[in-house]
């Protein structure tokens, strides 16, 4: 039964206390991409709905797919994505809110990937202007040498007249040597997304190379308005907030340390191999809580066994935070995973998605979407996948899945790996 419209503070926490009564119902998933059997299989899937028009849906895949829906995710057209800098995964997708998508990726110009230093040299950003039907040849971002750019997420300012992106800068990637470093940069342009500033250094402490628990890693900005943007990610167990009141021209001298991510964003979970738990952005600019910033993410405070997912959120642009809450409702004991969050700019609701194990001894896994209609206070969870799947272990599963919410409709995106067959699904989720 689909839970009623309307949450009294009652209901919520009777779902809060239940974790199985909102996951009763069946949900209509879908499946984006086609079976493959040669190279990289389809994973860290990203999707951003038109807030002009809801139904046109656009998402991507690694390494190099894009895929397009005119009818609210019930189906899809798959094409490749090409840029003359080459696409080589991390997709990261954003829509404005004049009809404009964004496609940011890494850079592969001559198709060898990490197998020589510096071929990632790049981010690069491709626009449409036409709702996903045709894409621009790509802006560089941040070339720097032979230094790798890696790991790059967007946001859109208000208007839609600004982009910015922030990414981590590796030395080189995989380095032992003291000497190499990252960091975390950012650079904007303007709604046309053809030329980037130069980046510019957020985060003042550097990490190692390792990409690992002391790797500055996982930079997910948030215009809070016109000129002021911020940006948190994950270093040395902890996670770290920066802002910009000058559209990214200048950052705080200081990184201000405003969680903990205990035991590390860097998570060993049977059947998966390394699931990343670093921290995801997002604010409310809706009426409901106008200006909020949320934070989320995942750790093992509550042992190696026991993966949560955690929420803080700050009014006053990063000062004061609240005291983490758990998302996921179950008993304690099981591993929740891969988390992502969005926050619907109509009616200000906070959906994260995340993998599930909470019925399961093995590795059977769910996917479940959490929903706060008030603010973060109470979460209510649902099982959104039709069936549970059991990853092998054996393929790439990428690092992240995604969710996009506008005006009621919610669109998560994952993977899915089941008897060596591995595509990112979606499902048609109404709010409650």
């Amino acid at each position: 039964m689909k839970p009623s419209a309307f949450f009294t503070p009652l209901a919520v926490l009777m779902l809060t206390l239940a974790p199985n009564l909102a996951g009763a119902q069946q949900f209509q998933n879908v499946r984006l991409d086609q079976p493959s059997t040669e190279g990289f299989k389809a994973c860290e899937p990203s999707i951003a709905i038109d807030p002009t028009n809801p139904d046109r849906i656009v998402a991507g895949a690694v390494l190099d797919q894009v895929f397009l829906s005119l009818d609210g995710g019930a189906t899809w057209t798959a094409d490749q994505l090409k840029s003359r800098h080459g696409v080589y995964g991390d997709p990261c997708i954003v829509a404005g809110p004049q009809g404009d998508f964004y496609y940011l990726h890494l850079s592969d110009p001559k198709g060898e990937g990490w197998q020589d230093e510096g071929l990632l040299d790049r981010i690069v950003c491709q626009h449409s202007k036409n709702g996903g039907e045709r894409w621009s040849r790509g802006a560089s971002i941040g070339r720097n040498g032979s230094k790798d750019q890696d790991k790059e997420w967007a946001a859109i300012s208000p208007s839609g007249d600004r982009i910015a992106a922030c990414w981590t800068e590796f030395d080189h990637y995989g380095s032992e040597a003291l000497h190499d470093s990252t960091r975390i940069l950012c650079s904007t342009s303007d709604r046309k997304a053809k030329k980037w500033s130069d980046p510019v250094r957020v985060s003042a402490q550097l990490g190692n190379c390792l990409d690992s628990d002391s790797t500055t890693e996982g930079a997910v900005p948030v215009w809070i308005n016109e000129h002021t943007l911020a940006v948190s990610w994950a270093f040395d167990r902890s996670i770290w907030f920066n802002i910009s009141t000058d559209r990214g021209a200048t950052w705080g001298a200081e990184d201000r340390a405003i969680a903990d991510i205990i035991g590390g964003w860097d998570h060993e979970i049977p059947g998966i191999g390394r699931a990343n738990g670093m921290p995801v952005t997002a604010i409310d600019n809706s009426p409901r809580y106008p200006g909020r910033i949320y934070v989320n993410w995942a750790d093992q405070r509550n042992g190696a066994d026991d993966t949560d997912i955690w929420l803080i959120w700050s009014d006053d642009q990063g000062l004061n935070w609240s005291t983490p809450k758990r998302v996921n409702n179950d008993p304690a004991g099981k591993h929740q995973f891969f988390t992502w969050m969005a926050v619907d700019p109509v009616t200000g609701h906070v959906h994260v998605v995340f993998y599930d194990r909470r019925q399961y001894d093995d590795t059977r896994t769910e996917v479940v979407v959490a929903t706060s209609t008030n603010g973060g206070a109470f979460f209510a969870n649902r099982v959104v996948s039709e069936s549970p799947f059991h990853p092998d272990g054996t393929t790439f599963f990428g690092d992240y899945n995604n969710i996009s919410a506008y005006g009621g409709r919610v669109r998560p995106i994952w993977t899915r790996n089941h008897n060596g067959d591995q595509g990112v699904w979606t499902v048609l989720l109404e709010d409650f």
